[in-house]
């Protein structure tokens, strides 16, 4: 279909297996968006629990100008030894691009400057600003548990791949607002009644 979005996720070692689930699947599944990996390179990736990835394509600028979105995926890696991305983040938010980061990925945000002018979250106000000091837009960080979107940015500590997910699809598909509260629905049905969980 013409209207289709395609989404690059962005994987390096070691990326967190929980982050990324939610939303490209339900991408795909629910709002028929096309999802394509991609990593440094375009070489295979280990995740955190050591899962093999072999990408679709590399973090290059010219092989991603069909991109509509991405979202960068957290792994300790981004704080030891970081790969540099900032020229595909920059080109896909100054195309009117959705740029995501959850958890340690929003160092790449903040390496790219793309937090100057957006309201943003992470792994806490401490955490970010230990790694990435002085980064540009630091007085924009906003201490909440919970994925913040502020125009096409938008940013999740890694404990809120939840809210992540549902933060980049309303800002990449405001017109789908029934859907979108249909999936709150769905996925918040666990967190309702208690915080118990049954164990036979």
């Amino acid at each position: 279909m013409s209207d289709q979005k395609t989404i690059g996720v962005v994987f390096i070692d070691r990326f967190a297996d929980w982050e990324y689930g939610l939303l490209a699947a339900s991408a795909v599944e629910w709002f028929g968006a096309r999802a394509v990996s991609l990593t440094p390179g375009g070489r295979p990736v280990t995740s955190a629990s050591g899962f093999q990835l072999t990408p679709d394509r590399s973090t290059e600028i010219d092989e991603n100008t069909d991109l509509d979105a991405v979202a960068v995926i957290g792994s300790d890696q981004w704080v030891d030894a970081p790969p540099v991305i900032s020229g595909l983040l920059t080109a896909i938010a100054a195309r009117g691009g959705v740029v995501g980061g959850i958890c340690a990925g929003t160092l790449a945000l903040a390496r790219a400057g793309l937090f100057d002018k957006a309201k943003h979250t992470s792994n806490g106000r401490d955490w970010i600003n230990e790694k990435e000091p002085g980064y540009p837009g630091a007085q924009n960080y906003l201490d909440v548990p919970y994925a913040v979107a502020d125009g096409r940015i938008v940013s999740a500590p890694g404990s809120a791949p939840g809210t992540f997910a549902l933060a980049y699809l309303t800002t990449l598909y405001p017109q789908r607002s029934s859907d979108l509260a249909e999936m709150r629905r769905l996925f918040a049905k666990e967190y309702v009644g208690g915080e118990h969980a049954e164990a036979s």
